[in-house]
């Protein structure tokens, strides 16, 4: 079985220890627990549960995680060159249109919801950590396993918020709440922050298990994985000032290499890439760390759902609000080559699928002559294209509520199939048990990849080279979307190759492997962190509003501006709790 999440009432209760309602990490008790109750199996039990339960929000159907989500597709997809926020046009849910836009400053609610969320769920690790370190293991005889968990989604929650707002304080179990509010947020730099980080899932690792009892623990590998991740940023180093790539560190690049290496056997990729949204498939041999929905389980509304997710359904059969959807410039990085490779520097040259309108007012896709990676249809819905397993009908161009401002296209991935008994009918709309993937093992073979492009060798070099063309052969091997009217008939001219030996250099595999990373991880939240950490986010960016905004006139002002908008500013309203301790960001001026 899963691990099964108790009911929030129980883990905010579990609380009372580790938040203050009159300070930012408040969330108000709802019944009362003493020291005494935590002090044995059982009230540990339920601090290490409200742990595990933050990883989906702090009491999603109350605190509106939809609006901060946890899978980062606001502030880590839309912000990026991937996705539209969506919606009924640009001022519902406007907070995420001055993110897109890069018009953003301290009195953002939205920022100050996600720190206060964050630190909620670093709060509760805290909490659960405390409890621990006074349970002997004659009480607990897994005492020092279920410790490293908690370090483990500590570290998780302390990267969030590392790489969202840059300069945080950072603390563990044994710093009273009271004191909080005089800890800087500039104690420690970004690197020096990502090495505690790290280190934290080092020493995790040594005392995890290689698996555990109950699915959805943490394990060994789960803490080896995150830390190459977290190794793969530090090895980035940046200018404190202008964000700028100083360096990268070998050292570091050949331990992700390693850690990487330990999952190897362990882990690998299912057969087809559309099984990434079946439930049957969502604790398979791919998936690393995933955070654990279930529905109709006895809680709230549909149950243990994907809260995140909720605005996020398209209309249609799913009826729902339709934010985040791709952009034109990701639907376009799909098309290929004569040789299945994709176009680096052409792809957005030529826009692939516009949407027409014939005499009846009936949707036309124009411009789908040329040949385009078989991923396009598993990630984006198009009009007049198959949708999943659909039979009633198509998608089409009013699933999207606001065409005028967004496009005919949505998001397809992280729903299952509208007739699929594993989905909700009724609100929240398209919910379902769907886990979500925080780190699958395509993920871990893209960080190694990369490790070795940038350290260089040649024997690297080819391996990296295996690597990209064993996740492109999975694609390649995966059941192709079919024209809906004629099931014999693929939906697009699919078209994806392996890159060869010839010309394989290391700025050429640089360039497959960022190609590679957005086009296989597309909309999962994580293309503006790879952006900044590879250090070009102003330049892809900016060359992305020049185009988009001939488009979309919402983007007639937008810019960004490096050395600014790589990372979030500090809330003014945390500023306010530090009683003015807290710095700001580069780029966003004083409080």
């Amino acid at each position: 079985m899963k691990l099964r999440y108790i009911p929030f009432a129980i883990c905010l209760a579990a609380l009372t220890t580790g938040c203050n309602e009159s300070r930012f990490l408040d969330i108000k008790p709802q019944a009362t627990l003493n020291n005494e109750n935590l002090a044995t199996p059982e009230g540990v039990d339920l601090l290490i549960s409200a742990a595990y339960a933050g990883l989906g929000g702090v009491a999603p159907q109350d605190n509106s995680v939809w609006l901060i989500p946890m899978t980062n597709w606001s502030f880590g997809s839309v912000r990026s060159d991937d996705a539209y926020k969506g919606g009924g046009g640009v001022t519902d849910v406007e907070e995420v249109n001055r993110m897109e836009t890069f018009n953003i400053d301290a009195t953002v609610g939205n920022m100050d919801s996600k720190w206060f969320q964050l630190y909620c769920c670093v709060q509760r690790c805290n909490s659960a950590l405390k409890a621990l370190n006074n349970i002997s293991a004659e009480d607990l005889p897994e005492v020092e396993v279920r410790k490293a968990e908690m370090r483990v989604l500590r570290a998780h929650f302390y990267f969030e918020l590392s790489r969202l707002f840059n300069r945080i304080p950072y603390f563990d179990e044994n710093v009273e709440i009271d004191e909080y509010n005089r800890i800087p947020n500039n104690q420690y730099s970004r690197d020096e922050i990502l090495g505690m980080i790290a280190e934290e899932l080092m020493n995790a690792a040594d005392v995890l298990p290689e698996s555990q009892a109950e699915i959805g623990r943490v394990n060994k590998y789960i803490a080896w994985a995150y830390a190459a991740k977290v190794k793969l940023y530090q090895a980035y180093e940046q200018d404190e000032q202008t964000h700028r790539v100083t360096n990268i560190d070998r050292a570091l690049l050949s331990e992700v290499v390693d850690l990487c290496g330990r999952l190897e056997g362990h882990y690998d990729l299912l057969d087809d890439f559309q099984q990434l949204d079946l439930i049957a498939y969502e604790n398979g041999k791919e998936s690393v760390f995933a955070i654990q929905f279930s529905m109709n389980d006895g809680s709230n509304d549909a149950g243990r759902v994907n809260w995140s997710n909720l605005l996020n359904a398209p209309q249609g059969p799913y009826s729902g609000d339709g934010f985040f959807l791709p952009s034109q410039n990701l639907i376009n990085a799909y098309q290929t080559d004569a040789n299945g490779l994709p176009l680096f520097d052409t792809f957005n040259d030529r826009d692939y699928d516009v949407i027409t309108f014939d005499a009846e007012g009936n949707a036309v896709n124009t411009q789908v002559d040329g040949t385009v990676d078989p991923r396009l249809d598993f990630v984006v819905g198009r009009p007049n294209i198959t949708w999943k397993t659909y039979a009633d009908a198509p998608c089409q161009n009013f699933w999207v509520r606001n065409q005028g401002d967004y496009g005919y296209h949505c998001t397809k991935r992280f729903f299952v199939s509208p007739e699929s008994s594993d989905m909700y009918n009724g609100w929240p709309w398209g919910a379902s048990g769907l886990n979500w993937q925080v780190i699958r093992y395509a993920h871990v073979l893209l960080w190694k990849a990369e490790a070795l492009i940038e350290l260089g060798d040649a024997a690297g070099l080819e391996e990296a080279r295996t690597i990209i063309n064993r996740i492109r052969r999975r694609a390649m091997q995966s059941e192709y979307v079919k024209d809906f009217n004629d099931p014999e008939k693929d939906a697009a001219n699919y078209l994806i190759g392996e890159y060869p030996a010839e010309g394989w250099t290391q700025d050429y595999a640089r360039q497959a492997l960022r190609f590679e990373s957005r086009l296989e991880c597309a909309m999962e939240g994580e293309r503006f962190f790879d952006l900044v950490r590879w250090g070009i986010a102003s330049d892809v960016m900016n060359a992305y509003l020049d185009v988009e905004r001939t488009k979309r006139a919402y983007y007639s002002t937008a810019k960004f501006t490096a050395g600014r908008d790589e990372y979030l500013p500090i809330p003014l309203a945390q500023y306010n709790f530090s009683n003015g301790l807290y710095v700001q960001n580069p780029g966003y001026g004083e409080f």
